[in-house]
């Protein structure tokens, strides 16, 4: 009988994680806006990729999408890892699943799985709306370059000055402040 409720209980777990779903259930959709797809390129298909042959081979891009610098585990992924090879308007799931660039969060939740659960809950991103109501997300690539995800080193701002300070001596030196005491009286 213990057995049977250690067995039950283990099995509520899995199948209670987040981003572990059952086969065949239904993924939540999201609103987001459209993605940000250059237009030199998109429609892949209708562009480019229509009457093209597909070559599955990882290497360096020397004809086009010279623009593009892979650096998201490079050494592991290549373009068909992400982009479909028979439909390049496409997205590809690890199952299979074809799916639109307008939920490619779900490609990049497959790999960054706590990134995506915050994404979800609008921790990690930018998510508008209603906290009770209707909101819209912007997706990974609204944010991320899915190429080259990790963002660029920033020059920081100076500080912001201090309101008054060096408009008068008294000012700039705090003269005009008056010292307080515990009790809230002013210190002689």
């Amino acid at each position: 009988m213990k057995r049977r409720w250690v067995l039950v209980a283990a099995l509520v777990c899995l199948f209670a994680r987040p981003g572990l779903r059952a086969a065949g259930a239904e993924e939540e959709v999201f609103a987001v806006p459209p993605p940000p797809l250059s237009e030199d390129y998109y429609p892949c298909a209708e562009n480019c990729h229509n009457d093209q042959e597909t070559d599955p081979t990882p290497r360096v891009l020397e004809e086009e999408h010279t623009d593009i610098k892979l650096h998201h585990a490079e050494q592991f992924r290549w373009c068909l890892d992400c982009h479909d090879a028979d439909n390049r308007d496409k997205l590809h799931l690890q199952s299979g699943e074809k799916i639109d660039f307008s939920e490619s969060y779900r490609l990049c939740g497959q790999c960054h799985g706590a990134k995506y659960r915050d994404w979800k809950k609008g921790i990690h991103g930018k998510r508008t709306g209603y906290w009770n109501g209707k909101k819209q997300y912007l997706l990974c690539a609204n944010c991320h370059n899915p190429h080259n995800p990790r963002f660029q080193p920033l020059k920081p701002e100076p500080p912001p000055k201090v309101p008054g300070s060096g408009t008068l001596k008294s000012h700039a030196k705090g003269k005009h402040l008056k010292e307080q005491t515990h009790d809230g009286g002013e210190e002689k």
